[in-house]
């Protein structure tokens, strides 16, 4: 009989096309340095990517406003607003 626990592990592949010259050598490269095969290193660089936990803003202003929150917010006085010329009349 085979031992059932085995069988809960099964991992999915992932083929990725028209990956750039130029990329596919920078992550040769880093997987180099930490001693990982490529396939190894884009593993951790997804796990470390979609481990993360992001909110998506529910608008394009909370969009905005997160982006510069860590800068302090980015507040701005009001302009004050005045007339540039004098309405036309029609008489």
């Amino acid at each position: 009989m085979h031992d059932i626990r085995l069988y809960n592990f099964i991992m999915a592949s992932l083929t990725i096309r028209k990956l750039d010259d130029p990329l596919k050598a920078r992550l040769r490269i880093r997987a180099a340095t930490h001693g990982h095969s490529m396939e190894e290193e884009a593993r951790t660089i997804l796990r470390a990517a979609l481990n993360q936990e992001t909110t998506a803003p529910g608008n394009l202003y909370d969009a905005i406003r997160a982006c510069f929150a860590e800068s302090g917010g980015g507040e701005l006085e009001a302009m004050p607003r005045e007339l540039i010329r004098d309405p036309p009349t029609f008489a």
